[in-house]
């Protein structure tokens, strides 16, 4: 049942929450709503919820129009970042409230419910806690019971609204590893909404970057972090380093980093190249193109090392990740000069410093030189 939203607007006084939104969701496909506050992501939540409409465009669901039907009918379960679950209740209750609630020929028999509550409960890892309250659970096990409620009226498309937001690190890695692995099991149509672009990556099959109410681009976890399609992507998913670079004499450079090669044959005056800290190569031959960069700080952080390095020629800090073992190995200490340069680049082209780049202004560079240690 293929999910299709077409050229979705909604503006709230002056603010376009949504400006003409267009997205395919497949069938049993997890798919991450990913972007800063106010790009948009709750409000199209929202919308296909039926908890708001939109003020153009159109939603359909295997050629039916998806936003006639009331919410009630729209067979979806939508689980909040903070739980929502009823205080008063028990969790058996709070799970078996969506099939109580339904109506007389709709509803279950008791025994019925008794029997959903029971398997839900074991399916979220909760079974033995039915007889007791939200405030004697954990934050991670409310939110587990939130999501079982969700799954007990057997919907068609599941929604999640930031639902690890309100938890502790270790415990929302914890439960967004087993939220995927339930997901493969019940191959249930998902949208989950995050800001948080490690989630995003780990969980999503696809990812749609919103920003300022437009969606930058749709793609897998590793074509959006190693193929981005804008400026704002590059940014906004990982780390980066951001150049400055310049068209010189029918070159592209920075400094002592000349491109090899200008895809647009010099009708670009500037550019600026997105590098990231795992593409900073160290201890570049003295044949290669690179800057000397002077080693300001390590720092340890488990099995990968973050490296602040400074560059004189081009007056930046960029940024360097490597292996913890090769720290011994390059004789890396703080202080140090190294020759380092981009084995790889996004580099967007743009008329002159502070303009916005293009789609189509995208050279995805590589070095062609593999000699890095």
């Amino acid at each position: 049942m293929t999910l299709e939203l077409s050229h979705l607007s909604r503006r709230f006084t002056d603010f376009p929450a949504l400006d003409d939104v267009s997205l395919s969701i497949a069938p049993g496909e997890f798919l991450a709503l990913l972007g800063p506050s106010g790009s948009g992501k709750t409000t199209l939540l929202r919308i296909l919820a039926g908890l708001d409409y939109p003020d153009a465009g159109s939603v359909h669901l295997d050629g039916h129009n998806f936003l006639a039907a009331q919410a009630r009918e729209r067979k979806i379960g939508l689980v909040f970042q903070h739980y929502a679950l009823f205080r008063h209740l028990t969790v058996a209750e709070n799970v078996a409230f969506g099939l109580r609630v339904r109506k007389r020929k709709l509803r279950p028999s008791k025994a019925a419910i008794t029997e959903r509550v029971d398997q839900l409960l074991k399916r979220v890892q909760l079974d033995g806690y039915g007889h007791r309250y939200p405030t004697q659970l954990s934050g991670g096990q409310r939110q587990r019971v939130a999501l079982a409620r969700a799954l007990a009226v057997e919907p068609d498309l599941l929604l999640l609204d930031e639902p690890f937001g309100a938890l502790d690190a270790q415990v929302r890695l914890t439960l967004r590893r087993w939220l995927r692995e339930l997901h493969e099991d019940l191959k249930l149509t998902t949208i989950f909404v995050t800001h948080d672009q490690e989630e995003a990556l780990e969980l999503a099959d696809r990812i749609a970057v919103m920003n300022r109410g437009r969606i930058e681009q749709v793609g897998t976890p590793e074509a959006i972090y190693q193929q981005p399609a804008t400026p704002f992507v590059c940014e906004f998913i990982g780390k980066v380093n951001k150049l400055p670079v310049t068209c010189t004499d029918g070159k592209l450079a920075a400094g002592e980093w000349v491109l090899d090669g200008d895809p647009w044959h010099g009708r670009h005056a500037h550019a600026t190249a997105y590098v990231r800290p795992e593409h900073l190569a160290l201890g570049v031959p003295a044949n290669q193109p690179a800057w000397i960069a002077h080693l300001r700080h390590i720092y340890l952080a488990g099995s990968v090392v973050h490296l602040e390095l400074y560059v004189p020629a081009i007056d930046q800090t960029l940024e360097a990740d490597i292996a913890g073992e090769d720290v011994a190995r390059l004789g890396l200490q703080t202080g140090v000069d190294l020759r380092v340069a981009p084995r790889s680049a996004v580099v967007f082209a743009i008329d002159k410093p502070g303009d916005d780049a293009t789609v189509q202004d995208r050279w995805m560079w590589q070095a062609q030189s593999t000699i890095f240690a």
